[in-house]
């Protein structure tokens, strides 16, 4: 594993062309959305629901995002959007299925 985050919150993101999407992040993650926002990589991204269950769709979806990609440092210069498999898309929609958002 590239690293070992965990997974504990929902939150949308909007991207600059208004599009939205859903990513299932932490609180670190969360902070460098913020910055991303701040400047200018991405609209907007607020948190939808705190501390969800860590259930097997969270951490099947855990797993991926910790072998597949890093949480950038205060650096960035640019927004990388997490790309899903069709597998960790569904395991994202039953995440959002079990918590009642979306």
């Amino acid at each position: 594993m590239k690293n070992h985050e965990v997974l504990d919150l929902i939150q949308e993101i909007t991207r600059n062309d208004g599009t939205t999407y859903m990513e299932i992040g932490n609180m670190v993650m969360n902070g460098r959305a913020e910055l991303a926002a701040e400047r200018g990589f991405i609209k907007q991204v607020r948190i939808l629901q705190l501390n969800i269950p860590h259930s097997i769709h969270v951490e099947n979806y855990q797993q991926y995002i910790n072998e597949n990609f890093e949480i950038p440092d205060e650096s960035m210069d640019h927004w990388e959007e997490w790309t899903k498999t069709p597998d960790m898309q569904a395991e994202v929609d039953l995440i959002l299925k079990e918590n009642h958002v979306g």
